[in-house]
């Protein structure tokens, strides 16, 4: 496949993505754009939303897992199931009975100023770098495949980039998002679909027993009882699996922003819960793509492993018709996390940093939502281009994505201080608890191996929540 192709080929779908653009941004004001009106069906929201969930991240790195850690990370997705039906049950009803644009809005309710704007600026660092690196894998990807051949620099890729994913959500945001997730959705799971179907029969398998070749596999082991200090323990992996959806969905406004625009909190559990249903089959055909990538590469002595195993097979190895799909279904995975991510972005810094909604008339609300648009755009692209040019050792960066997750550490310890006590707190010395929590959990989590022989793994989400909810009852306010 040629360059010419490629670039046609992404032009195609990103003329797709604009066209639904022109026909849901018929309404661009700021209850469009943060809301979408209230009116997005839940069965368009619900399966919108996995594509959103899994991310180019998911679609390189997921198959890639399995040679060293075979299928433990259903033990995740499991525990992902309670912290859903956590979600639909008790943090789904307090948004819609507050009437929330923004999910942080609680945390002014509940404790004050300083603690909502703490909320609010852990998940604009959290989103900024967790979107900057996903695009960064990506636009990395593309770079190698396309990019370099045609004589585009790294940083045009990235302009380019964040300047299509602008372009279909400057005028309706979450009202176009909910549509376009869907569409992206579609496309990613076809070409899981698609790849594995040729795969399968590059090993010899038939539609008949591609499941049982799967289950029969040493690869696809599941369930790890047998040493509770590694880092794939059963229980330490179910139960960081349902704080880790509990806390990266029901408390990102990224992915609560599409659930609050369904009509009604009934439409929006619904959503939830069949939400909940796919993301786990969807998963779980996710690693049975990464076992069958895995034989095959090493049924035909192919150097290929972790994240290099699928876009290395997809590219030289399985036909440009698997290529093809791997091309949209890569893109699809991204944009579904990216365009989002820029959209509860402009939400959260207009409502919970600037506060136009309080502070400014229905005109100047609108105007300032379209430059704070802008602004993330062009912050998005500083730091990815940072990431490639002053950090240029990929660990580096790594570590930076995996540090800018320990900031869900305290909007659950926050939550779950708001939700399951009557304590009110020192508002003020919020932000030092917020920050002294991750830094702690941070330090504990790379010298427990050392200090206690003991992996946290996901479980140092649940560690993080602790020492935050531990340090708020230290600052609580004495009842008079």
């Amino acid at each position: 496949m040629n360059a010419t192709q490629i670039i046609l080929l992404i032009l195609s779908y990103f003329g797709v993505l604009i066209l639904i653009s022109y026909f849901t941004g018929k309404t661009s004001g700021n209850d469009a754009f943060f809301k979408g009106n209230k009116q997005s069906p839940w069965f368009v929201v619900a399966f919108g939303m996995i594509g959103a969930s899994l991310s180019g991240v998911t679609f390189i790195s997921v198959p890639g897992w399995i040679e060293a850690s075979q299928f433990s990370y259903m033990q995740v997705v499991l525990g992902y199931i309670v912290g859903y039906l956590v979600i639909g049950t008790v943090l789904l009803p307090l948004y819609y009975k507050l009437n929330l644009t923004s999910i942080y809005t609680y945390l002014e309710e509940r404790f004050g100023n300083y603690s909502y704007k703490t909320g609010a600026s852990f998940f604009l660092i959290s989103r900024v770098v967790g979107a900057s690196f996903r695009l960064f894998l990506v636009a990395n990807v593309l770079q190698v495949i396309l990019f370099d051949d045609i004589g585009i620099a790294f940083w045009q890729t990235v302009i380019i980039t964040v300047l299509l994913i602008w372009l279909y959500t400057f005028k309706s945001g979450i009202k176009t998002i909910v549509w376009t997730d869907t569409l992206q959705t579609l496309f990613m799971l076809i070409a899981v679909g698609v790849t594995i179907y040729f795969v399968s029969g590059e090993l010899g398998l038939d539609s008949g027993n591609i499941l049982g070749f799967i289950l029969d596999s040493d690869l696809s082991k599941t369930f790890f009882f047998d040493d509770f200090k590694s880092s794939n323990y059963f229980w330490k992996q179910f139960i960081s699996g349902a704080f880790i959806a509990i806390v990266m969905t029901g408390l990102d406004q990224d992915m609560m922003q599409k659930n609050l625009t369904c009509k009604t909190l009934k439409d929006a559990q619904k959503n939830m819960f069949w939400f909940t249903i796919v993301l786990t089959v969807v998963n779980f055909i996710f690693l049975c793509l990464g076992l069958l990538l895995t034989v095959y590469a090493a049924q035909n002595g192919i150097d290929a492993h972790k994240d290099d195993l699928f876009p290395i097979l997809a590219k030289n190895h399985l036909g440009i018709g698997v290529f093809v799909f791997f091309l949209i279904g890569l893109i699809a995975a991204a944009y579904s996390s990216a365009d989002s991510a820029l959209t509860a972005l402009t939400t959260s810094f207009s409502i919970d940093i600037l506060d136009i909604e309080k502070k400014l008339g229905p005109e100047a609300q609108i105007a300032k939502r379209k430059q704070i648009h802008v602004l993330f755009s062009i912050v998005l692209i500083l730091v990815i281009v940072s990431f490639k040019y002053l950090i240029k050792d990929e660990s580096v960066i790594a570590k930076l994505f995996v540090f800018a997750g320990y900031t869900y550490g305290p909007l659950l310890g926050l939550y779950a201080f708001g939700l399951f006590t009557k304590w009110q707190v020192k508002d003020k010395l919020v932000p030092v608890i917020a920050i002294l929590s991750p830094v702690l959990s941070y330090i504990i989590s790379v010298n427990s191996s050392k200090w206690f022989g003991f992996e946290f793994g996901f479980f140092i989400l649940i560690l993080n929540g602790l020492l935050t909810f531990l340090g708020l009852i230290l600052i609580r306010r004495k009842q008079h």
